[in-house]
């Protein structure tokens, strides 16, 4: 089902001299980001390396530190319904009886606002998010029934049935089994051939091959760029700690 979508070449993510943190204390400084529609951004580092600070920080849930940030054309969190967030741990009920279904619907809330209630094109593209993600065998169960790989399936149908021209995902992949893992890639390939931009926050260098820009963070920048240029060994054993060859 084609949805709208940003125009193509058009920046969805910009970011200069951007300055993430709490409490006015930057974790990470100086991030330069320029992503057209249909870009792959990968955030690539440890737990606590600034990846969840900077998508918080893009998706309007914190403040930036310093410097500037866009989100198709406006401050992050001015456009809920053009830009769809999913962070590591979601928060969806796990003791209210509700369905996956349900959980899906609710990426039609930005959309829909608090007054409109949902129509065929919402019920549209949240069967159709939940086909794509694989969700319907399990649709209709409780989901503090279902797995963690399940679960995490259905969250991203939510992402994918708010149908934005920007996801910023956080961990993704976390909890899915290679099939998973598998029918996840093709749908973000997929999102990003209509427009869709993707920023993604990952452990996983497998997540950045197709990516237009890496940003290897370790409470820092280590490298930004292109993944060959980034995703050296010495940039890994600067970011992960590690001396093997990866």
């Amino acid at each position: 089902m084609n949805g709208a979508s940003v125009v193509a070449g058009a920046p969805a993510i910009v970011a200069h001299g951007l300055d993430v943190g709490y409490t006015g204390r930057a974790v990470v400084r100086g991030i330069d980001v320029d992503l057209p529609a249909g870009g792959l951004l990968c955030l690539i580092g440890t737990n606590g390396s600034g990846k969840s600070t900077l998508l918080k920080t893009l998706a309007g849930l914190i403040q930036p530190v310093g410097g500037t940030a866009s989100i198709v054309g406006g401050p992050p969190g001015t456009l809920p319904a053009r830009v769809g967030y999913l962070a590591q741990r979601p928060a969806s009920s796990y003791t209210l009886p509700i369905c996956a279904a349900d959980v899906v619907a609710m990426g039609r809330f930005a959309a829909l606002g608090l007054l409109r209630r949902a129509g065929a094109t919402d019920r549209a593209l949240c069967a159709e998010s939940i086909e794509r993600m694989g969700v319907t065998p399990f649709a209709h169960r409780p989901l503090f029934e279902l797995s963690g790989g399940q679960q995490q399936r259905t969250h991203l149908a939510q992402a994918l049935a708010r149908r934005a021209d920007v996801l910023l995902l956080d961990e993704p992949t976390a909890g899915l089994d290679p099939n998973g893992r598998e029918v996840f890639a093709q749908v973000m390939r997929d999102e990003r051939a209509r427009g869709c931009a993707v920023a993604m926050a990952t452990h996983d260098l497998a997540d950045a091959e197709d990516a237009d820009v890496v940003i290897l963070l370790a409470g820092r920048i280590v490298a930004a760029g292109a993944p060959a240029e980034v995703l050296t060994d010495e940039n890994l054993r600067a970011s992960f700690g590690f001396t093997g060859p990866h």
